[in-house]
């Protein structure tokens, strides 16, 4: 809550706009403007759109949803994002904060028995990935070889090869997965 009291403020000073003007244009007054900058009130949901509006940023700003991983390198196991998911039994979740700064996205992949990466993992550009098994075993097919990888065995390649990584143990898998972002 400090942390978005604080980007209020300094998105506010940013645009030269006087807090009893911000008051104003918000509908409320200016002592609840100063609360909320000093963390010591948190608006309803409508006041916090209407301070993104009148400060011409987004809720997602304000709140710190992009904040960088160097203000906010912690991410708890419960505070992970889901990603996306397949239809054969395959779930994404990031392991780090959002940030259009980092080089490379880390990601845990919870594996049904005999799912596949399908639509998870596929060739695009020319990044380099890495993969380290927390539990299970996995089939890799790397362009036309195959490969077997059991609990702490990890695997490295270029992402623009044809790749599937499939569960072949009769229980849950689990890898970490770890994509740089290549500028091209």
């Amino acid at each position: 809550m400090h942390r978005m009291g604080e980007r209020i403020r300094k998105r506010r000073e940013h645009l030269t706009i006087q807090s009893n003007d911000l008051a104003k244009k918000v509908g409320v007054t200016s002592s609840l403007i100063s609360q909320i900058e000093r963390a010591k009130a948190f608006p309803s949901i409508l006041t916090l759109k209407k301070i993104a509006d009148a400060l011409q940023t987004t809720i997602g700003e304000l709140i710190g949803e992009n904040a960088t991983f160097i203000e906010n390198p912690h991410l708890k196991a419960k505070d992970r994002k889901f990603v996306k998911k397949n239809r054969k039994g395959a779930n994404v979740y990031l392991l780090s904060h959002h940030d259009t700064l980092k080089q490379m996205d880390p990601f845990i992949i919870d594996f049904e028995p005999n799912a596949n990466s399908t639509q998870i993992m596929s060739p695009k550009n020319p990044r380099q990935e890495f993969c380290f098994v927390l539990k299970g075993k996995f089939e890799v097919k790397l362009d036309n070889m195959k490969y077997y990888l059991e609990e702490s065995d990890s695997f490295y390649f270029f992402s623009n090869k044809d790749h599937l990584f499939k569960n072949i143990s009769n229980e849950k898998a689990q890898l970490i997965w770890v994509v740089n972002q290549m500028n091209n």
